[in-house]
């Protein structure tokens, strides 16, 4: 005996979304959400910035990796930038102390010799 049941090759029992369900729910989405901030807005003002913090934390974790990666060269790169800004700020900030001690010493030796004697005025002729 033979199976006389079609067979289906074309997986239809278990059909995948396709771009457009994809691009529908994402506008069935957005309309959602436009509805319920402008609901928000009419009752109390107050509540849409939770509501934008309450998005960014559902988006989290769905965008965040791809953001890490992008910004990791530049946050190295910042911090490269502020490490060597760092040791030229430690070092100009070494020479001034330098200086400012070179010029304690000046006035430390200025201090420590005698004044000279102080030349006398000249007469004045009498008149």
């Amino acid at each position: 005996m033979t199976d006389e049941t079609p067979s289906s090759t074309t997986g239809d029992a278990d059909p995948s979304p396709t771009q457009t369900d994809a691009s529908c729910d994402l506008t069935t989405a957005a309309a959602t959400v436009g509805v319920i901030f402008v609901g928000a807005a009419l009752i109390e003002v107050g509540l849409i910035p939770g509501m934008i913090i309450g998005a960014a934390a559902v988006l989290a974790p769905k965008y965040v990796p791809k953001l890490g990666a992008t910004l990791q060269p530049m946050f190295r790169s910042v911090v490269r930038g502020a490490y060597k800004a760092g040791r030229k700020a430690r070092e100009a900030a070494a020479e001034a102390h330098e200086h400012v001690q070179d010029i304690m010493a000046e006035v430390h030796a200025e201090d420590a010799t005698p004044p000279a004697a102080a030349p006398e005025p000249p007469a004045k002729p009498a008149a």
